[in-house]
């Protein structure tokens, strides 16, 4: 397998991989793995700096005439390399495997050099592209250069819109969003204090209706207890038996009687 994509067994789409380079964010780009042939064919991935990029997935199996796309990330990268170049580079290895052959099946040795298969190989360099001149296309799965550059003054232009214009809108965005959080709150609040005071309105009526209510009930109780405690003391007082005046006697004296030998007391 060539760099530019002709093989017998499987084509690479793009020949080269480009990523964005910004310090502390990652970036990707995305290969299309296109089988060629009628057979079952496996592919593995490999670099030359296995700690700065993430491939999923690494290895795999590709059905006949069918696709595969593998990802491949950048690390958030620390630094600047000097004068933006990288000298990574990846190896994308294939080869015949049996029909119906799953990735987890594959022997431990289907990618060596030393066995009877063979091994077909494809190596890919890396680019860096800063974010000021990556392009626009998508189709690739990656982010890449334009195919006409503009002129340096255009691009100061650019990087000058972009670095005051663009975060001015978002600022005025952002301001005019907490304006109208502001307003909904406060008509949020002032609709719960409405609620708030008509409820307090409404239950000092039902306090007041309910004190007149008890207060009526408790005088009648007392009128009514008075009225029988009245009415039972008149009657007991008509019902007690009438005075019966007293009649004066006059006795007469009774002589005292003698006795023999007794002498009785006056």
């Amino acid at each position: 397998m060539t760099a530019d994509g002709s093989n017998p067994l499987i084509s690479v789409q793009p020949n080269a991989l480009k990523f964005v380079f910004e310090l502390e964010k990652p970036s990707f780009c995305d290969l299309k793995v296109v089988n060629n042939t009628e057979h079952h064919v496996a592919f593995k991935v490999k670099t030359t700096s296995p700690k700065k990029y993430f491939v999923r997935p690494n290895t795999g199996v590709v059905q006949p005439w069918d696709s595969s796309v593998i990802r491949v990330t950048l690390q958030a990268p620390r630094e600047y390399p000097p004068d933006m170049q990288c000298k990574d580079k990846f190896l994308l290895q294939s080869t015949v495997v049996p029909p119906n052959t799953d990735v987890d099946d594959l022997p431990s040795d289907t990618f060596n050099k030393e066995s009877t298969k063979e091994i077909q190989e494809c190596k890919l360099k890396v680019f860096y592209v800063t974010p000021s001149s990556r392009g626009n296309s998508e189709d690739e799965g990656f982010k890449s250069y334009s195919d006409q550059a503009p002129d340096s003054n255009s691009v100061s232009l650019v990087i000058v819109l972009l670095k005051f214009t663009r975060p001015v809108h978002m600022r005025i965005e952002a301001v005019q969003q907490l304006k109208d959080e502001r307003d909904a709150a406060v008509r949020q609040t002032l609709q719960l204090q409405q609620e708030l005071d008509f409820l307090k309105r409404r239950r000092h009526r039902r306090n007041d209706t309910g004190f007149s209510l008890k207060f009526a009930l408790i005088v009648g109780l007392i009128g009514i207890m008075v009225g029988l405690l009245l009415n039972f003391s008149f009657s007991s007082s008509l019902s007690s038996p009438a005075a019966v005046p007293t009649v004066a006697t006059t006795t007469s004296p009774v002589e005292p009687s003698t006795t023999e030998g007794i002498e009785t007391p006056l």
